[in-house]
């Protein structure tokens, strides 16, 4: 479905480009220009090509490291390499291409981030996860959702149904930390988790002791997070706490 509103949204009527260059077959070849680079987005791709009948080999596979190799004449590495090549009608090729590079520029970039954010908590010897934000392109989601987990990151939630999340806006609202995680209880039931987004450690406390699932401390700084999710944790070891904001690969 979304595949399809992609195209027609590229294409929502006719394409002269198309016509200019008609039905006959012709071989287009796909190109990784980024060293290092995390390929990603190949399902969806793949589902485009399909839904226009264009035939293609993929070289590398979902989720591999992209290196440009060292050209032996020049001692430099190569612009690009060849990661597939698809072949059709040309007019299928070319309605395909952008919606292509478009959607696997933006998973691969995804995924890429993802898996340089993992590496650094591998190299810490963390043990947690590292997960995205609902701050996802409208319409993308899906994509970039995906290339989280290509990059080897958690999703979190998936959007508002999944879990529920208690910020500063719903506290303030309500009037309370405790009353918000009551309320949230009697719509959410007893099978999904409530997390809540808390500025200190009385709040990170209260919302414990009012049920929630997930304390999230909420730009904090390096120096003094440590000490808050420890005292929450040996209050209330079960919950889960989460750090967001604040945060730098570097």
């Amino acid at each position: 479905r979304e595949v399809l509103q992609w195209l027609e949204d590229d294409c929502p009527s006719f394409d002269v480009g198309g016509f200019v260059v008609g039905e006959k077959e012709e071989t287009a070849l796909l190109y990784c220009k980024t060293d290092g680079a995390v390929l990603a987005g190949v399902p969806f791709a793949d589902a485009i090509f399909d839904h226009l009948g264009v035939a293609v080999t993929w070289f590398f596979k979902e989720g591999e490291v992209i290196h440009l190799p060292i050209n032996p004449d020049t001692g430099k590495r190569v612009s690009k390499v060849v990661i597939a090549e698809a072949r059709g009608k040309c007019r299928h090729l070319l309605l395909a291409e952008r919606t292509v590079l478009n959607t696997m520029s933006r998973a691969s970039g995804v995924a890429g981030a993802a898996r340089k954010a993992c590496e650094i908590k591998e190299r810490a010897n963390w043990h947690g996860y590292v997960a995205g934000t609902r701050k996802t392109t409208p319409g993308f989601r899906t994509v970039e959702k995906y290339a989280l987990i290509v990059g080897g990151a958690a999703t979190h939630r998936l959007d508002l149904s999944q879990m529920v999340m208690l910020k500063d806006n719903h506290i303030w609202s309500c009037g309370s930390i405790t009353k918000a995680v009551q309320t949230a209880r009697q719509g959410a039931g007893f099978s999904m988790k409530i997390e809540v987004e808390c500025q200190s450690l009385d709040d990170g406390l209260e919302a414990a002791a009012a049920g929630a699932d997930v304390v999230m401390l909420d730009n904090f700084t390096s120096e003094t997070i440590h000490d808050v999710a420890a005292a929450i944790k040996r209050e209330y070891p079960h919950v889960l706490i989460e750090a967001s904001g604040a945060t730098s690969r570097y």
